[in-house]
């Protein structure tokens, strides 16, 4: 069998040779890296960075030029490479269709990684969110921030419990219905008795 292959080898010209090696050797690089990613060990700290500007919409770039996406470039450049000279095609139209199929491989995985970023984040409470909505007082709030009260109140599309004080003269019932405010310490809704309630007791 190695007999087979050094001949197959052999009878391979200098261009095929390149492409067969480049395929190979990343391929190669793509299982290794696929079990290390399996096991825990991936230490592609370039695609961390990707994640995060992803998260944070900071572009394309950061998350264009990882490792991971070099290799998944030159494993597609060389498979199709090959796939396009063995179907008779010029070296330069070889080359140009090896070159999209790696750039169009980076491309998906770049959109892949930018969506489940953002399907993260997205589920992740940004607190200021809940500024201006209304909800109910799930335990009373004491007077004059006083003490802590909790709210539900419906952000980023969930019905959320989240803790709640006031600055009205009096408390606010279990069930009455409130206003967000503004946020205290970046983690406490600062609330008040919404106008509804405010119209029916008058």
């Amino acid at each position: 069998m190695l007999l087979s292959i050094t001949t197959w080898w052999q009878h391979l010209d200098s261009f095929e040779k390149i492409l067969w090696g480049i395929a190979l050797a990343f391929s190669s690089f793509y299982l290794l890296q696929s079990m290390l990613s399996l096991s825990g060990g991936d230490t592609d700290h370039a695609d961390g960075h990707a994640d995060g500007s992803a998260e944070h919409d900071e572009g394309m770039p950061h998350q264009f030029f990882t490792l991971k996406n070099m290799i998944a470039f030159f494993t597609m450049f060389g498979w199709v490479g090959i796939a396009a000279h063995a179907g008779g095609m010029s070296k330069t139209a070889t080359i140009i269709l090896a070159l999209a199929g790696g750039t169009t491989i980076v491309l998906l995985m770049v959109l892949i990684i930018s969506n489940m970023s953002r399907l993260r984040h997205s589920g992740t409470l940004e607190i200021e969110n809940a500024i201006n909505l209304t909800g109910s007082t799930y335990l009373f709030i004491p007077a004059k921030r006083s003490g802590t009260g909790k709210v539900h109140i419906k952000v980023q599309g969930s019905l959320r419990e989240l803790p709640a004080m006031t600055d009205d003269e009096t408390e606010i019932a279990t069930g009455a219905l409130i206003r967000v405010q503004k946020i205290i310490n970046d983690r406490i809704l600062l609330v008040t008795l919404a106008e509804n309630n405010l119209s029916f007791k008058i």
